[in-house]
């Protein structure tokens, strides 16, 4: 297994890759890896000739320095986990090299980014458009992996990948869980031990949302506010949003005739996790 830092090394690397005939397939990280990131990794090997995984903490992507900074950073697990799970190039690139210069660039994506993430995390998406249009740009890949925690960065990702009509195929992965049904996340490890047995109510209440979906048993509005009232039973999780959104476009809805996301953010302490059912109300 490679691992690389320098923008120009990768660059020559993918390069003569693609020369080659070789399939990339990349799966972009911020690091502290857990086994959603290695359902991305075990997908790209199986489907691809080369597999690279970046670990890049963007600091242009957090609007909150302090979770910038608070961030896990677990390097050398992340390094014996990729080679144990037959990643063949680990691009770490340092941050003075990726914003060598200051970006100036801003991305508008309209209605997608002015709600949920987007509303509470003014600047976030663009600093994941940033990153990772540089990323496809040094790397391209043929394919590249994102999972479905991040429901709106796909979607903006895949907004991005359009409208730069860049050539690669995106591939959407399925929430990987805990046994107890919290969505695997990085700032897991940030959890206190209260926080972390409290946190799985946020999956129960999407659960049950769904269950009253499904059934019809009422009217939407209805259905956020006994996912609020669930969820109050729990002072120490303070939500900020749950939502009942298009799957596409992550617009809200009016009726149960699309397929739709369920979407929500909540503190717990500190730490900020989102979770997501996807699910067709037919």
């Amino acid at each position: 297994m490679q691992v690389i830092t320098h923008l120009s090394e990768i660059k020559n690397i993918t390069d003569n890759l693609r020369a080659s005939g070789k399939i990339i397939g990349l799966v972009p990280t911020m690091g502290a890896l857990h086994a959603g990131h290695l359902a991305l990794l075990r997908a790209a090997v199986q489907h691809n000739t080369v597999t690279i995984c970046s670990i890049f903490v963007n600091p242009i992507q957090f609007n909150n320095p302090e979770d910038y900074r608070l961030y896990p950073k677990t390097v050398d697990l992340d390094l014996a986990l990729l080679q144990e799970n037959n990643c063949d190039i680990v691009f770490m690139p340092l941050a003075s090299e990726m914003y060598e210069h200051p970006a100036v660039l801003k991305f508008n994506f309209g209605a997608l980014e002015q709600v949920m993430e987007g509303f509470y995390r003014p600047g976030h998406f663009n600093g994941v458009a940033t990153v990772v249009s540089k990323l496809f740009h040094l790397i391209k890949p043929h394919r590249a992996y994102f999972g479905q925690k991040d429901l709106q960065q796909f979607a903006i990702i895949r907004q991005l990948v359009r409208d730069l009509s860049f050539d690669l195929e995106l591939v959407c992965h399925s929430i990987v869980r805990e046994p107890d049904g919290l969505a695997m996340s990085s700032r897991n490890q940030r959890l206190s031990p209260a926080s972390r047995q409290l946190a799985p109510q946020l999956y129960e209440a999407l659960q049950q949302a769904a269950g009253l979906i499904k059934g019809k048993q009422m009217p939407l509005q209805e259905i956020k506010s006994q996912v609020n009232t669930f969820l109050q039973k729990y002072p120490a999780i303070k939500l900020e949003y749950f939502e009942i959104v298009d799957a596409e476009t992550l617009q809200p809805i009016v009726d149960f005739v699309k397929p739709l996301a369920l979407c929500l953010a909540a503190y717990l302490g500190d730490v900020r996790l989102i979770d997501n059912i996807v699910l067709d109300p037919q």
